[in-house]
């Protein structure tokens, strides 16, 4: 018999607090220009992109504040918060540049994931959500969970 494969989770960091704040039209799935202690320390799941946004600057992307925590034993001098290109083809490049030039839309990084074995960051071209927007989003999240707490009370009986 073979040794079987351990199924792991392929996601890296998720920006759950931009589905709160924005509300998601488009994504894109983006490629990370990485050092080598960077990888390394995305393996042991040390990285956040929570406060991280996208710049669109002389024809390239770039992701600005996302922390990736350096490695403990190393000499080489390391930034955890550096900017890392994001590696876009030319035609959604110029999508993008396009859509955030209009009012309101702006870039946002929700999701770094493994695909085989390189780093990807998902993108997302989105609009920012006013505060009751927020309201609506806090009551239906509440609704759904007391909907779904009544039906497993009825099925137990």
């Amino acid at each position: 018999m073979g040794k079987q494969k351990k199924k792991s989770d392929s996601s890296i960091s998720d920006n759950r607090k931009a589905r709160f704040n924005f509300e998601i039209t488009d994504k894109y799935v983006a490629g990370l220009s990485l050092l080598g202690w960077e990888t390394k320390s995305i393996r042991e799941n040390k990285a956040q992109i929570a406060e991280a946004y996208v710049l669109l600057k002389d024809g390239e992307a770039w992701l600005i504040g996302c922390y990736i925590n350096p490695l403990k034993n190393s000499n080489e001098e390391m930034d955890p918060t550096r900017s890392r290109k994001l590696l876009l083809n030319k035609k959604e490049l110029a999508e993008i540049f396009r859509s955030t030039q209009q009012k309101g839309q702006t870039c946002i990084p929700t999701k770094l994931f493994w695909k085989k074995d390189l780093i990807k960051c998902e993108i997302a071209l989105a609009v920012g959500k006013k505060s009751h927007d927020k309201r609506n989003t806090i009551k239906s999240r509440d609704w759904d969970r007391q909907k779904a707490k009544e039906l497993r009370d009825r099925n137990k009986n």
